[in-house]
């Protein structure tokens, strides 16, 4: 039987696609073929006019989460102006969509929810209808999905299926900062209910007012929805996001090796941590394997960053116990060492050998590290004593306050800054102001996942890409690393500005490409000119004909 072809939406329902949806875009030919004569003002609007119209609107809002609630409803009625905006408009609008707005956003998630077409929600009382759930997704092409559990959102903890904001934020920055398309893109919560007793509490609260899930239930869940993703978008990379530590490091190891998969709270976070390093490496001087770096926080993102510098460590050439010589890690109740008893397995790898202390600031006097780095989700755990202690024992201390978001900072950068006679070579994970310090100002980097993951993404879907490797995060960032420029340097940053983040996405789904055709993991056939290729594949944010 022959197949019909499915008729393009007219009028009204063509305003109501955002996908097609062109707003006062619309040309007069356009209006007058597709039904929308008086639907619209009169006038025909430049994609430029509609852009300047929506900064007018956004610069008026009184508080950032307004402005969230309203690029949110943006995204929902003209998918291509919200991009275009996002893009046009990088360094000012991300921090609305994604850190440190988006942390508020999802604390008040049940109070704003205003559409339900952001992604799935995937309730545990669904088992057994997965395949049905996935197929009711309206885009049949979906090459990335991000998924979550909603249990550590952020650094703010069991959020439920009001972490539903971290995916929809990290989907729009995969689109804006690497070009992935839109319509590839699916967020996925999965609501196995929360331990939250405010969410509990909640009669606004969006999801199952049940504790949490745990066990073999919880597990043939996950499963389930893995296998049915996998069946119904047969190209997908599933990154996992913002699980608990018990789950986050459990899962990866479970679907690595079996599915096109990363978690970027362990993965991205390390790989853009360590491209920092080699920034900061490039200002001070001296070899990663000569540094004693001290891990404060032993969580995803802390035992996630511990083991990519690690074995970056024994790739310049030092064995496995020199490296642990090298780098120490506290968590709530002080130095990881082997003589704790109440250390799970998880941190039982990583702990070294010798006395224990209380708390940060005596690990440093004990270490005394030339880097600290801070993925605690604790605000202030860099005391005005502990910064003072790295200056005193470094000329150029290097110092990252990672956790996000930016109340959750183990220091701000005034403070990095100010307690090491503006010595600190610093980047924190959120966004900070410029510091002024004795005639000088400092403009500090922000260790920002999302200079890695677009990049690896579009490798991964450009090229499918089964596996996602360690090895693949090494070249990412060294690529990174190796794209900053002098004058980040001179004012005390150690990325590239946003400005540039589509040319870092371009040449990070390079290296990654060419890493997944040596060891054999493209199913695609390497393109001739790889780069032209993957430049090709990116989404830009115009207006079909």
């Amino acid at each position: 039987m022959k197949k019909t072809k499915k008729a393009f939406p007219r009028g009204v329902a063509l305003l109501r696609n955002p996908m097609l949806n062109k707003g006062t875009a619309f040309t007069q030919k356009e209006r007058e073929e597709s039904g929308l004569l008086g639907l619209l003002p009169t006038r025909v609007n430049s994609m430029g006019n509609q852009v300047q119209r929506v900064m007018e609107n956004i610069r008026r809002k009184g508080t950032d989460l307004e402005k969230y609630v309203y690029l949110t409803a943006l995204q929902e009625r003209n998918t291509t102006l919200f991009y275009r905006v996002l893009m046009d408009y990088l360094a000012e609008v991300m921090p609305i969509v994604y850190t440190p707005t988006v942390g508020q956003a999802c604390q008040e998630y049940g109070h704003i929810f205003r559409s339900s077409t952001q992604g799935l929600f995937i309730a545990a009382q669904y088992r057994g209808q997965m395949r049905k759930i996935l197929k009711n997704w309206p885009r049949k092409d979906v090459r990335i999905i991000v998924v979550t559990d909603g249990e550590r959102i952020l650094g703010l903890g069991d959020l439920g299926v009001d972490g539903m904001g971290i995916p929809v934020g990290k989907l729009m920055l995969y689109t804006a900062c690497a070009g992935i398309r839109p319509e590839y893109c699916l967020p996925v919560t999965l609501d196995v209910g929360t331990n939250n007793e405010t969410l509990l509490n909640d009669p606004l609260y969006i999801g199952m007012q049940h504790r949490r899930l745990r066990g073999s239930a919880y597990d043939d869940l996950v499963e389930e929805f893995v296998t049915a993703a996998c069946e119904v978008f047969p190209h997908v990379l599933i990154q996992f996001e913002d699980f608990a530590n018990e789950n986050a490091f459990r899962l990866l190891q479970k679907y690595r090796g079996r599915i096109c998969t990363f978690n970027d709270d362990i993965q991205g976070t390390a790989s853009a941590a360590l491209a920092g390093l080699y920034s900061a490496l490039r200002i001070r001087g001296g070899a990663l394997k000569e540094q004693k770096i001290l891990f404060v926080g032993a969580g995803e993102a802390g035992l996630g960053t511990g083991s990519l510098v690690m074995a970056a460590m024994m790739k310049e050439g030092l064995t496995e116990k020199e490296v642990r010589g090298r780098c120490f890690f506290v968590d709530s109740k002080g130095l990881v060492v082997t003589g704790r008893t109440d250390l799970d397995e998880r941190k039982r790898a990583f702990a070294a050998e010798g006395p224990g202390t209380p708390d940060c600031l005596s690990a440093v006097e004990l270490v005394k590290p030339t880097v600290i780095l801070g993925a605690s989700g604790k605000h202030g755990t860099f005391t005005k004593e502990v910064l003072e202690a790295m200056a005193r024992l470094n000329e150029r201390p290097i110092v990252f306050a990672m956790s996000n978001p930016t109340s959750h900072s183990e220091c701000t950068a005034e403070q990095a800054y100010y307690f090491t006679q503006g010595r600190a070579i610093f980047a924190s994970g959120s966004p900070f102001p410029p510091v002024d310090y004795e005639r000088r100002r400092l403009v500090p980097g922000q260790s920002n996942n999302a200079y890695i993951f677009p990049g690896i993404g579009l490798g991964v879907t450009a090229c499918r890409i089964r596996h996602v490797t360690d090895e693949m995060f090494f070249a990412a960032a060294k690529t990174l690393a190796g794209m900053v420029e002098d004058e980040s340097f001179a004012q005390g940053s150690l990325y590239p500005p946003l400005k540039d983040i589509r040319k870092v996405s371009l040449a990070i789904a390079e290296a990654v490409a060419e890493v997944a055709y040596r060891q054999k993991l493209a199913a695609k056939p390497r393109p001739k000119r790889l780069r032209d290729y993957l430049a090709g594949q990116m989404y830009q944010p115009v207006y079909e004909k």
